[in-house]
This record gives C-alpha cells, sequence and structure tokens, in this order.
C-alpha cells in the first residue's frame, strides 16, 4: 500500500541557495536509486522563499524505510538541519482520497 506524505519546513534567508543545490543533488541521488520512491516533488513557496514543502510517495513501507535510512538523507539533512529556522521538519502522513497523475516536468 503506497505511503503519501509531506514535509514542510523554513530555513535562514541566506540558506536558500544552498538548500536548493542540496536537493538537486538529493534528488538525483533518488532518481538514481530509489525504484520505491514513486514520487519525490519539492516546491518552495512564491510568498516566502525560504519556506519548502516535499511531496512524498512511497510504493510501500519496505521503499518508506530504504529512503530513510539512505546515507543521501543523512547527507541532505546535514545542509539544511543546520540553517532550520523553523522548530525542525514536520512530517505528515497522508491517505489518497481521489487524484489525477500526470507528468510535472
Amino acid at each position: 500500500m503506497p505511503i503519501y506524505q509531506t514535509a514542510y519546513y523554513q530555513v535562514e534567508e541566506d540558506a536558500v541557495d544552498d538548500c536548493k543545490k542540496a536537493i538537486k543533488i538529493f534528488l538525483d541521488y533518488i532518481m538514481a536509486n530509489e525504484p520505491g520512491t514513486e514520487m519525490y516533488l519539492a516546491w518552495q513557496q512564491k510568498s516566502d522563499p525560504t519556506r519548502f514543502v516535499h511531496l512524498f510517495r512511497f510504493k510501500d513501507k519496505k521503499a518508506h524505510k530504504t529512503h530513510g535510512a539512505s546515507a543521501a538523507v543523512k547527507q541532505f539533512e546535514s545542509i539544511y538541519r543546520p540553517v532550520l529556522v523553523s522548530d525542525g521538519v514536520t512530517f505528515t502522513d497522508y491517505d489518497l482520497v481521489e487524484g489525477k497523475n500526470s507528468v510535472l516536468i
């Protein structure tokens, strides 16, 4: 059963570019190494570029666990955690009710 999750966080203004670079590297890793991570989108808020939301869809619990235990997650965390403005990252799990899926990029 798929796992749907979001992650919200805010970073210091002078750390935005570094975080965006780290997101790119992180996504490259996910695309090459995590077939069970079926969707991973990173969005930056237009009205406040220091705020980010990541949207995930994992194939199952095993894929979620594989993602969370990866060295790439730890590397990404080492970039954004020291510059967080928010009190950590807020992860929220969801159940899909209905939806439409089409090419995003």
